[in-house]
């Protein structure tokens, strides 16, 4: 695993959003007011690392024995979620928890646009969840899609795109949602974007550039055809047996 989490960090572009949406069936306003709340629209942060959240009691109970324990030492660890304020910047924490143990590390952090849970990661479309943090670390369409995956399998894209806030922030962000009124804001978020024209799905087609028609090949001159000669005209039948008996009469021959 690249432990800098760099990648190409490509951002967005207009059709994405609609895009992705469409896959659940919900419009782009619903898609944006769902990326406010969770990460203010952005998946990357001025490192070009994705946004992530690391979770130590995500991480305890991705642990079991001296890893645990070691864990729990170092500060990276513990029962229950709450027990401490987290930092600002959560990849100090990751780092020291990947020296640990890597697979539960990244699955006990949050991560890109939608702040999918690295523990979903099969949810989110990916076979490891290895394989998910290098997908975040890519692109914010794919952290999208992955979190547009986690709605679709768990059942929440109804949810969404009835605009029922509280039953889609129960599912998504767990029943704790209240504390952070995460209900209201997607409303108040959603009526903000409705206001606010959106980008069209499926795109426009292109005018059709018209094409101009095909010169013709030259074609090579055929041959002139031969003159015909005129038929000779026939003469009279009365004409030559009048002048063939003249003959036989001359020479003594009826």
């Amino acid at each position: 695993m690249n432990t800098a989490f760099k990648g190409a960090a490509k951002r967005l572009d207009d059709l994405d959003l609609p895009r992705l949406g469409a896959l659940i069936g919900v419009g782009e306003d619903e898609i944006h007011a769902f990326l406010d709340v969770e990460t203010s629209g952005h998946g990357f942060d001025a490192q070009d690392r994705p946004i992530i959240l690391f979770e130590p009691h995500v991480f305890f109970r991705n642990l079991s024995g001296a890893a645990r324990a070691r864990a729990v030492a170092a500060g990276l660890a513990y029962p229950k979620w709450g027990e401490n304020p987290y930092p600002r910047d959560s990849y100090p924490r990751l780092k020291a928890a990947c020296a640990i143990d890597e697979t539960a590390a990244l699955k006990s952090a949050s991560w890109g646009l939608g702040q999918v849970l690295g523990e979903n990661f099969e949810a989110a479309g990916f076979l490891t969840v290895q394989a998910m943090v290098e997908a975040m670390m890519e692109d914010e369409a794919l952290q999208l899609e992955a979190a547009v995956n986690f709605i679709a399998e768990k059942r929440l894209a109804d949810k969404l795109r009835n605009h029922d806030w509280a039953g889609f922030a129960k599912g998504y962000n767990g029943a704790s949602y209240r504390k952070n009124a995460y209900d209201t804001r997607l409303a108040d978020a959603y009526r903000k974007w409705s206001r606010i024209k959106d980008t069209p799905w499926p795109p426009a087609a292109s005018p059709a550039v018209p094409q101009p028609a095909p010169i013709p090949a030259p074609q090579s001159p055929k041959p002139a055809a031969p003159p015909v000669a005129a038929p000779v005209p026939m003469a009279k039948q009365g004409f030559w047996t009048a002048l063939l008996n003249l003959i036989l009469k001359l020479f003594g021959r009826k």
